[in-house]
């Protein structure tokens, strides 16, 4: 049942992402999911985090947030353009979400983006937390973009640098697994790909005291390709007693490119399956054919 909620709200996150410059009511997207507003809703918010009502103004933030440092269109056509009644009251929920009104937004963006799309091309550098790997890191390009993000200000991605990018590449963080032993984790995040040609996913690994891998999941079985607009992806796994380590990231393998954001951990209850099943070895519960005999 966890799988089939997970589903229908990415396909109700892919509208929403499709009509978001349109008119979008609670109930007109429940009618199109086929659920009464308030089923839909509280299945909407167990998945997000947030509800429909929030996502749809977080989504058209980030959007019109884009077109102030993008465009030259005046503060209110964008502000229509996003369904707000008013200049006055897209300020002020512009202000709520970013600290600032959209004209000094506007202004202080442009000086930062271009400032650090700069030190992001002499440099290379991730946040702090986030490190470069894979089996071939040299063939990508792995940063922040400040023009392209979901929700705030940015986001990170990895991109090829050549359409012959081999191996795989992924930004990842690695951090102790102490405050989750005993937990079933989710990692969550919203992805976008363009043109990716083999595949992306998110990841997450739990690793014992020795190195080995007590749980792990890749979205392999569930890969990204092609062209996607933002929706969410989860990952869940079990974190045992014995876990040290936890890792997780975002990779691509081949050509295209890949961006992520709104990354978020949450404990969740044993109703909610695991994804990395198909991983656990099974083993069968006696010796086989010892005299080689079928």
């Amino acid at each position: 049942m966890y799988k089939n909620y997970v589903e229908l709200v990415q396909k109700a996150i892919d509208y929403i992402e499709k009509n978001l410059t349109e008119p979008l009511e609670v109930i007109e997207i429940s009618k199109y999911m086929g659920y009464s507003p308030f089923h839909f809703h509280r299945i909407f918010q167990s998945i997000t985090g947030m509800s429909i009502v929030n996502y749809i103004k977080v989504r058209r933030m980030a959007h019109a947030a884009s077109d102030l440092v993008n465009t030259n269109q005046r503060i209110l056509d964008i502000a229509f353009h996003y369904h707000f009644s008013s200049q006055e009251a897209f300020t002020r929920s512009f202000q709520k979400l970013y600290q600032m009104p959209p004209a000094k937004y506007r202004k202080y963006a442009k000086k930062v983006i271009l400032f650090k799309e700069e030190v992001v091309m002499e440099n290379s550098l991730l946040p702090k937390g986030w490190m470069p790997s894979g089996t071939d890191p040299q063939d990508y390009e792995m940063g922040v973009d400040y023009k392209v993000a979901h929700q705030g200000k940015a986001s990170g991605y990895i991109m090829s640098k050549k359409n012959d990018a081999r191996g795989f590449a992924t930004m990842m963080q690695v951090f102790k697994a102490a405050i989750y032993k005993g937990e079933r984790l989710r990692l969550s995040g919203f992805i976008k790909t363009e043109d990716v040609e083999n595949w992306a996913g998110l990841w997450m690994r739990i690793d014992g005291e020795y190195e080995e891998v007590l749980s792990f999941d890749n979205m392999q079985d569930r890969p990204l390709k092609g062209t996607t607009n933002w929706n969410q992806y989860s990952i869940v796994l079990d974190v045992p007693e014995e876990s040290t380590v936890i890792s997780f990231g975002i990779l691509l393998h081949g050509k295209g490119k890949v961006w992520i954001d709104g990354i978020a951990f949450d404990t969740v209850d044993r109703s909610i399956p695991t994804t990395n099943e198909e991983y656990h070895q099974k083993l069968p519960d006696k010796p086989l054919n010892l005299q080689f005999e079928l």
